[in-house]
C-alpha cells in the first residue's frame, strides 16, 4: 500500500514532467519562468507572472517576428499552441487564473475603508446583496431611499456637473479611481467647472445616474463604473456621461467612454479626455448620439 509521502512525490513527478512538456519557447518568457517546476509544497508557480502577449508556444513558425507583432498588438489568446485538441498545459493554466480574476472583480466588494478614504458619500441602490445585484439589474439602477434622503442632504443641488462612482460589475476597477478622478476634477475646473462632494453608489448599475441626476438637477452627471471584465483584465472601467440625465431618457442619450485601465486608455489621460467631452455636452446642451463628434 503507498503511503501519503509516496503519493504525493507521484503527483510532483507527473505535474512536473507534464508542466516541463509544454514550456514556452523562445526569449519572451523571463528569466525563471522558462520551466514551470512543482515547488516542496506542491504548488505551481504564478503562471500570471507572464503576459499572454509574451507568451509564444507556437514551434517552428514561419515567421516569428511577424507573429509577435500581432500577439504584442492584442490581448487576444493567439499563438498558444495545443497538446492534441486541447490546450496545452499553461495556457489552460493561464485561462483558469484569468477567469478566476475575473469572477473574483464580479463577486467581491470594493472595501467600505476604500469608499471612505476617498471621501466618497457611501450610498446603495435598492439591491440588497450581491446576488440581487446580479439578478436584478432593474433594482441596480434606483437608489434606496435612505441613500435617497442622504444624497438629498449631502449633496449639491443643480451643480453644473455631478461626478459619481459606482462599483457595478467589477470591484477592481475601483483601482483606476486614484488616477481618473483627479484627471476629470482638474479638467472642469480648467473650464472653471468646480465639483462638489462625489456620491458612491454600491450595487450600481449604469442607469442609477439617471436617479441621481432627476435627484440633484444637475446639467451633466458622469458615472464612473467597472465594466463586466473580461480574460483580458478585471480592472477596466467606463465613464458614462449624460445631459440631465433622468429615468425617462433613452439609452442612446448617453456618452461613454470605456476600456479605462493601465492596459487600455490610461486612467489619467482617461480623465482629461472625459472633462473635455463633458465640457463639449455642456455648451451643446446634449449628449449621445445627439452630440456632435
Amino acid at each position: 500500500m503507498f503511503e501519503e509521502s509516496d503519493v504525493r512525490q507521484l503527483v510532483r513527478a507527473a505535474l512536473a514532467q507534464m508542466l516541463d512538456d509544454t514550456k514556452p519557447a523562445g526569449p519572451l518568457v523571463p528569466a525563471g519562468m522558462s520551466t514551470l517546476t512543482v515547488t516542496e509544497d506542491g504548488l505551481v508557480p504564478d503562471v500570471t507572472a507572464v503576459s499572454t502577449k509574451d507568451e509564444f508556444h507556437v514551434p517552428h513558425p514561419s515567421d516569428r517576428d511577424g507573429y509577435l507583432a500581432i500577439k504584442r498588438s492584442t490581448v487576444a489568446r493567439i499563438g498558444v499552441w495545443r497538446a492534441g485538441p486541447r490546450y496545452n498545459t499553461w495556457s489552460l493554466l493561464h485561462f483558469r487564473a484569468d477567469h478566476a480574476t475575473a469572477q473574483d472583480a464580479v463577486f467581491m466588494d470594493v472595501p467600505e475603508d476604500f469608499v471612505a478614504k476617498q471621501g466618497f458619500i457611501a450610498g446603495q441602490s435598492r439591491c440588497t446583496s450581491k446576488d440581487e445585484f446580479l439578478t436584478r439589474p432593474d433594482l441596480g439602477r434606483q437608489l434606496d431611499d435612505q441613500t435617497k434622503a442622504l444624497f438629498d442632504q449631502k449633496l449639491q443641488k443643480r451643480a453644473k456637473v455631478t461626478l459619481m462612482v459606482a462599483d457595478g460589475l467589477s470591484s477592481a476597477a475601483m483601482v483606476n479611481i486614484s488616477d481618473v478622478v483627479p484627471a476629470i476634477v482638474q479638467g472642469l475646473k480648467a473650464s472653471g467647472v468646480e465639483i462638489g462632494p462625489i456620491p458612491y453608489v454600491k450595487y450600481g448599475r449604469v442607469g442609477v445616474m439617471d436617479d441621481v441626476g432627476a435627484l440633484l438637477g444637475s446639467d451633466a452627471v458622469c458615472l464612473l463604473i467597472g465594466e463586466r471584465p473580461g480574460l483580458a483584465t478585471g480592472e477596466s472601467m467606463s465613464a458614462y456621461m449624460a445631459y440631465q440625465p433622468n429615468p425617462s431618457r433613452p439609452e442612446s442619450w448617453r456618452t461613454v467612454v470605456s476600456n479605462i485601465y493601465a492596459g487600455g486608455t490610461p486612467p489619467a489621460e482617461a480623465g482629461a479626455h472625459v472633462a473635455t467631452i463633458i465640457k463639449r455636452i455642456l455648451d451643446e446642451k446634449v449628449s449621445g448620439v445627439d452630440l456632435s463628434m
